[in-house]
């Protein structure tokens, strides 16, 4: 029989604080990961009457059954006491596989205009929601004061329009002025700032350092860290055209503590690829690296090719990226939000490349808006090659063009957009020569035409269109004997198009060939009309040619319809140049030579747009030097012809300016004199009030006492001219 209560008043009462329940909590406990994972709360919906209730039951379904199943049944929407519902419902999957679907699908998408919803698992907020992470009454958030942060982009107001440039060498990063006749400006100069190399962003803004960690970014006058992102051991990086985002790569796979998981989360796991937002800092999407196959080796096995970088490009815009899946797809995925375009990959068989166009689309009698994307396929059987033009996000094939017998072809927009130029390889019937075509997109005109350049003789090896012009360069070399041990001769090939009435641009003609060069690299100047061809990575030659396309001269007579005068205007030597930059203003070009690629000589050289040597700096450990890049100027294209058209009445005002800088130690040293005999002035006016106080109290003369009458003082100034400037006025 079991005792009473009554049978136990004398005995200790048992305290359940001390009784442990560990093991029953453990065997009843409701598992959220297991049982409420197929659940998620749906957040940001209208309030609506319980009448309306079912009708937006259904149609919050509609949308999200297109990743999994719900029923009616398995939705919930709460109502307050005034019988309207919350905005809010919790919506049951058939499996935690869908409910993840949806949360990446539908989170932060618009259900109807005024009303965008928010997707979250059950199992999150439950979890992110204990241990008091969320207070019982609400408490509105401290506002921070406002703080005045520097300005990203105050550089572009220096008073002499000065460029800065980057230079790595040995452990330090230095960022200067550029400075004309005189040595850099120090701005910043610290060691250790990187592990691998730096990188402006796009438009300037920020400046990239790359760490074992991750990467970095900093910007503003003091330089001061502006975000981190947590990539460990990576290894390239590439910002999108605006600056919004940021694509990291690694070779190795990223690996997530599942109990310390950091920043990231258990989805970038095992991936090789993140894209950020640079303004938030956080990761949008992870992917892997795809293998790119290869032409197999000498025993008939498959290789794989070297990874292709950028692997994700930009619309124009900022609002696509996108990747390709060799010989299959291609893959258009939407900001900020990664989603892929329609759900679906563009099916393209035998895809090798594609690039999209560096400039918004701007085609005739198109007023939608839209991005252009080429690409090209190889001969597929009996099929012919073929470069297609699409428009996003219709995803419509707006034009094709047929190859063949094509070994290779290169893409090639010109900065506006308005042209493409696809550079055709093409082998002979037996395979054993090659030449090369230019299959030229006219853009911007009706139906957009074709036209052919195939009046090169060998295959061209280096191609580039004159920024916001009509005009391009090329390099061609005759085929590479096996057994040669000096590379062939190269030519440089000039083109532009014809005069044509109106604003209509004429057919492509060439202009003039350079024969027997070593060249094998183009930089055009980012404003056009001047052009550098050079010799970078070679032994053997390191020569410079500086082309201006507009010579201010005669014209021969076979040129005198075409658009363009070409003039050398200079020559010039760099021993083992590695690369060069013009600045973002063509008034200057640099060429270095990179420890990363010999140890002999190395530093940078400085010339003017004409080729003429500024200033040759050899720098021990020398690395990497870079032009700050600038935004876009704010100016109209009509202010633009204005400054153009008065450029003379401008350098009046500059000339001046010029030459005082020319001349800053010679005016330093007037300074300093003038100066020291404004200081001798005020102390001789000193004491002669003091003498003249002294006289005024009856003390004698100091002229009388010292005096006597065989002293005199003389006094003589002596002018100096220091520098003379005669103008003549008309």
């Amino acid at each position: 029989m079991a005792p009473s209560y009554d049978n136990l008043q004398d005995e200790e009462l048992i305290d359940e604080d001390d009784i442990d329940f560990t093991d029953l909590r453990e065997q009843y406990e409701v598992r959220l990961e297991e049982g409420l994972d197929t659940f998620v709360v749906v957040d940001g919906l209208p309030k609506v009457p319980a009448d309306s209730r079912v009708k937006l039951t259904k149609f919050l379904l509609r949308k999200l059954n297109a990743v999994g199943t719900a029923t009616e049944e398995g939705t919930f929407m709460p109502l307050d006491d005034s019988n309207t519902t919350l905005g809010f419902a919790f919506v049951e999957f058939s499996s935690p596989k869908e409910a993840v679907a949806a949360i990446k699908a539908f989170n932060g998408t618009p259900l109807d205009k005024k009303h965008t919803i928010a997707i979250n698992k059950l199992t999150d907020i439950d979890r992110y929601g204990r241990e008091g992470r969320v207070e019982e009454e609400y408490v509105p958030p401290t506002i921070e004061d406002f703080q005045e942060r520097e300005h990203l982009r105050w550089w572009l107001s220096d008073p002499d329009a000065r460029d800065q440039f980057v230079m790595f060498r040995g452990d330090n990063v230095g960022v200067f002025w550029n400075e004309k006749d005189d040595p850099p400006e120090v701005i910043v100069d610290r060691p250790n700032w990187t592990e691998m190399f730096v990188q402006w962003s796009p438009l300037g803004t920020y400046l990239t350092s790359i760490h074992q960690q991750g990467v970095q970014i900093w910007a503003g006058k003091s330089w001061t860290r502006q975000r981190r992102f947590a990539h460990p051991f990576v290894n390239l990086i590439d910002f999108s055209p605006n600056e919004n985002y940021l694509v990291t790569w690694s070779h190795r796979p990223i690996a997530v503590d599942e109990n310390n998981p950091g920043p990231m989360s258990m989805e970038e796991d095992g991936k090789n690829y993140i894209i950020w937002d640079v303004e938030t800092g956080k990761p949008l999407r992870s992917f892997v690296t795809l293998d790119i196959p290869g032409p197999p080796d000498e025993n008939g096995e498959p290789t794989k090719k070297k990874l292709q970088w950028p692997a994700f490009k930009w619309s124009a815009d900022d609002k696509y990226v996108a990747r390709m899946t060799f010989g299959q797809s291609i893959s258009v995925y939407e900001t900020p939000r990664m989603n892929m375009l329609d759900k679906a990959s563009i099916k393209i068989e035998g895809v090798q490349d594609f690039e999209w166009a560096p400039a918004t689309a701007k085609r005739e009698s198109i007023k939608t808006y839209e991005q252009l994307l080429c690409y090209w396929t190889p001969e597929l059987g009996s099929n012919p090659a073929k470069v297609g033009l699409m428009t996003l996000p219709s995803k419509e094939i707006v034009r094709t063009r047929n190859l063949f017998n094509v070994s290779d072809a290169k893409l090639h927009w010109q900065s506006q957009g308005q042209y493409l130029c696809v550079k055709v390889d093409r082998h002979s019937k037996s395979k054993k020569s090659l030449a090369t075509n230019l299959e030229i997109f006219r853009i911007q005109e009706k139906g957009v035409p074709v036209e052919v350049v195939d009046s090169l003789k060998d295959t061209v090896i280096n191609f580039a269109w004159e920024p916001k012009g009509d005009r391009f360069v090329l390099i061609t070399a005759g085929e590479i004997p096996q057994s040669a041990a000096v590379p062939p001769k190269t030519s440089v090939v000039f083109f532009c198009p014809e005069k044509a009435k109106g604003n209509a641009v004429g057919n492509f003609k060439h202009i003039r060939t350079i024969e027997k060069k070593n060249s094998n690299a183009i930089y055009w100047s980012p404003r056009g009309r001047f052009v550098v061809i050079a010799t970078v990575h070679s032994q053997q030659s390191f020569e410079l040619d500086f082309w201006d396309m507009d010579f201010e001269g005669e014209k021969d007579e076979k040129d005198k319809d075409l658009t363009a005068n070409l003039q050398l205007m200079n020559t010039a030597e760099h021993y083992g140049i590695t690369d060069a930059e013009w600045d973002p203003t063509g008034r200057f070009v640099a060429t270095s030579a990179s420890i990363w690629k010999h140890t002999a000589e190395n530093g940078y050289h400085l010339y003017d747009f004409k080729g003429t040597a500024l200033r040759e700096e050899p720098l021990e450990r020398f690395k990497q030097f870079a032009w700050r890049p600038r935004p876009p100027t704010l100016l109209t294209k009509e202010e633009q012809k204005h400054i153009r058209r008065n450029l003379r009445e401008y350098s009046k005002i500059f000339d001046p300016q010029d030459l005082l800088r020319k001349n800053k130690a010679s005016r330093a040293i007037i300074e300093q004199r003038r100066r020291l005999l404004d200081e001798w002035l005020a102390w001789r006016e000193q004491v002669e009030e003091e003498l003249h106080d002294e006289v005024a109290a009856g003390l004698p003369d100091i002229a009388e006492v010292v005096d006597d009458g065989k002293n005199e003082v003389i006094e003589e100034i002596v002018e100096e001219i220091i520098d003379e400037t005669e103008e003549i006025i008309a």
